[in-house]
């Protein structure tokens, strides 16, 4: 399970997410992230909000892919009628097109790469039928089939918004990594935190199979500058 696990937050998996900043672009277009210390701000504020949402997301597509978790099947998780509310409450929590493209492109990327590692899963196979399904569900997912538990799933999405966003931070400002990661580390607390009430509305949201249960927060001004980048010509990353 442990290795399934470091399998999906190695960043050298070809799930997409390279291709992406996290909004950190767009910032540093307009001059709103220029440090270190600004990264460190809008990294907190994301783990908070986007964090939050995206983390209980993945847990819940975790823990109805695992066909022990609660009231699912392992004949339930195998259709795809069982994650299309899950779906589309990933499609309400998005307002934005940009990012709802940009999900979608994260998670089929990841979705060839689980199908390949784990083609025989349920749960991942399901997902094939909608097409291109939300990043958070296709994580949720590859992690149940690697073994993962809903809390592990919810961490593993907050350690990917991070990590995404810290790495774009140091391309684009060219920032001492060693600061980026120290940086990281400081903010290790909240995004265990974050995890663990994302695990726990996930567990609510699926006991009663009402995505509505699960958190909603959003960041106007990162959805607004997505649109922005979506529009500019030339661009390093995809958002």
């Amino acid at each position: 399970m442990l290795a399934g696990l470091l399998l999906l937050a190695d960043s050298r998996v070809p799930s997409g997410g390279h291709a992406h900043s996290g909004g950190v672009e767009a910032l540093v277009d307009r001059g709103l992230l220029r440090d270190v210390e600004d990264l460190a701000l809008f990294l907190a504020a994301r783990i908070r909000t986007t964090g939050l949402v995206t983390a209980s997301l993945t847990a819940a597509a975790n823990a109805v892919a695992n066909p022990v978790s609660g009231k699912w099947s392992y004949e339930t998780t195998c259709h795809s009628r069982a994650w299309r509310h899950w779906d589309a409450a990933v499609e309400v929590r998005t307002p934005v097109a940009a990012l709802r493209e940009a999900s979608r492109a994260q998670g089929a990327a990841l979705l060839r790469t689980a199908l390949l590692a784990w083609p025989e899963d349920g749960g991942v196979r399901a997902l094939v039928e909608l097409g291109r399904p939300h990043q958070p569900l296709v994580l949720g997912a590859a992690s149940a089939a690697a073994g993962a538990t809903p809390a592990q799933a919810a961490a593993l999405a907050v350690h990917h918004l991070v990590g995404g966003a810290a790495t774009a931070a140091v391309r684009l400002l060219g920032l001492d990594p060693l600061r980026v990661a120290a940086v990281q580390a400081g903010l290790a607390p909240l995004a265990d935190e974050t995890a663990a009430r994302a695990a726990s509305a996930a567990e609510l949201a699926v006991h009663a199979d009402d995505p509505d249960l699960l958190p909603a927060d959003a960041t106007p001004l990162p959805e607004i500058m997505a649109e922005l980048h979506h529009a500019s010509e030339v661009t390093l990353f995809a958002s």
